[in-house]
């Protein structure tokens, strides 16, 4: 058996620092036409490390995934690869595995030939084709349906093919598009637990784009949050969203109310907001209004009219009826340790 048949991705799962490669960019502008993406981009992601560009519509995530790719060129700034400057290298050689919103799953082939494609291209011999894509099949959950259309199979069984084709070539860094984006919540969800498995058993280097801030938070070891081309912040999920560097950060991961201060914007996450009994006597405190509520589960979502603008809450499940009904007058307030301050804009 040959050195390339040994090195499979089931084995891989076993060594899982073997896998990935980690990537840094330096410097990176890209403009088109007048419009400048990316001004002056520099970002390394570590070997294995799940890394999530998190951003609204614009905010150059998807450009910057497309310059490590190859998809685009960078009109400044280079393309590290495991320190191999790959800047203007064909995507074909940059041994990188993409997977998109909108699948791109050839339709006249069969799941299996789907996910054979990047071996043949690859011209291995026919058994260890065979075996890596059972193999690549096994891992997503799909071993038994390889010999269908992908028009017979459902959105997450295309997504997970597609993830499949992805891995089955053993790619020094898996990166993803928006890749869950057409899935319903309960799909969504269950490719996100597989993804964080594989993620962990093969020691993947993943670079994953999205919009969608719980599923950065759900996936990622580190969040890098985006607007207008450029980095704000980057940092675990939890440390961004307990210690936002700023009232932009702390706005975009998550909910949060904010407060007008002397020179300063305060800001109070819903789940630190206490209502009526819940007020301790050092609380600060306010008055205000209930214009709604939203029976959560776990919690209600009070909507409170105070202060000139709307304040949530997250109360507790058995909060008293008074205390969420509309209309009524309730007091409300956090601890003063709950409290960022950031400087007012």
């Amino acid at each position: 058996m040959s050195s390339n048949s040994r090195s499979s991705t089931l084995e891989l799962s076993a060594r899982p620092e073997r896998q990935g490669k980690d990537v840094t960019l330096s410097g990176i502008r890209k403009a088109y036409k007048n419009v400048v993406a990316l001004p002056d981009i520099s970002l390394g992601v570590e070997r294995g490390e799940f890394c999530t560009l998190l951003g609204a519509s614009g905010s150059g995530k998807t450009t910057l995934l497309k310059i490590i790719a190859g998809f685009e060129a960078p009109d400044a700034g280079r393309v590290y690869i495991a320190g191999r400057d790959v800047t203007r290298m064909p995507i074909a050689e940059r041994n990188i595995g993409m997977v998109f919103q909108n699948y791109a799953l050839f339709p006249h082939m069969s799941v299996f030939d789907n996910v054979a494609f990047a071996l043949r291209m690859r011209r291995l011999n026919h058994d260890d084709i065979r075996r890596r894509v059972g193999e690549a099949l096994e891992l997503v959950s799909m071993g038994a349906l390889g010999e269908r259309l992908p028009r017979e199979l459902s959105g997450g069984q295309q997504q997970r093919v597609a993830l499949a084709r992805a891995l089955v070539f053993t790619p020094d860094i898996l990166l993803m598009d928006e890749p869950l984006g057409a899935l319903d919540k309960n799909l969504r969800q269950a490719i996100q637990l597989q993804l964080k498995k594989l993620h962990h058993d093969l020691g993947l280097t993943v670079v994953f784009v999205t919009h969608d801030q719980d599923e950065a938070m759900n996936l990622s070891d580190r969040i890098v949050i985006m607007d207008q081309g450029r980095i704000v912040q980057s940092g675990a999920p939890e440390a961004l969203y307990r210690a936002p560097g700023s009232a932009f950060v702390a706005g975009f991961l998550g909910e949060c109310n904010f407060i007008d201060g002397t020179g300063r914007t305060l800001a109070v996450r819903p789940e630190n907001v206490r209502l009526g009994a819940q007020l301790d006597a050092d609380d600060v405190r306010h008055e205000g209004r209930v214009l709604a509520s939203t029976f959560c589960g776990l919690h209600w979502k009070v909507f409170i009219a105070s202060l000139g603008k709307t304040v949530v809450a997250y109360a507790p499940a058995g909060i008293a009826g008074a205390e969420r009904t509309p209309g009524q007058p309730v007091a409300w307030g956090f601890r003063a340790a709950d409290v960022m301050e950031f400087a007012s804009a």
